[in-house]
């Protein structure tokens, strides 16, 4: 008969199995899901250790990453978009990589969509003093507009 020596998996006191590293795959799975599904309040336990420390506090960190791009996103759509302060620019002091490709392109966005918009600003303030000899250029700062910024 051949012995079997593979590793057994500890039950722990609330009756979940867990792998080899001490893992809970339950709720490693439930806090996958939560995630998945945008609940950025879904964490792993702190107190796992080893090898499932390590990914209960890389999956936590993932987690407070897209906490914090989602509040940037809130914070700049209404400082531009409701409060008009154009200027303003989305930012993330600690991003990298992807992250900050994300978002450099939400700054690109708001810069496409403000530099249009400030000169119509623009003309219209000439036209609100009695200057009725300026106009739109269709090319600003070397880029032509395109689309719904053509429409008269």
């Amino acid at each position: 008969m051949k012995k079997n020596t593979s590793i057994p998996r500890a039950r722990p006191a609330n009756g979940l199995r867990l792998n080899g590293d001490g893992v809970d795959s339950r709720q490693l799975l439930t806090a996958l899901v939560a995630f998945k599904r945008g609940d950025f309040s879904a964490r792993l336990p702190d107190d796992w250790t080893g090898v499932a420390g390590k990914i209960a506090d890389t999956f936590n960190d993932v987690i407070r990453s897209n906490q914090r791009m989602t509040q940037e996103l809130e914070r700049i759509g209404h400082v531009v978009g409701k409060e008009g302060r154009i200027t303003q620019r989305a930012s993330l002091s600690d991003a990298s990589d992807c992250w900050a490709d994300a978002i450099g392109c939400v700054n690109v966005l708001i810069e496409d969509l403000v530099r249009p918009t400030s000169e119509m600003a623009r003309v219209i303030g000439a036209v609100a003093k009695g200057d009725l000899s300026e106009t739109m250029t269709t090319n600003i700062e070397g880029q032509l507009l395109k689309g719904e910024f053509l429409r008269t």
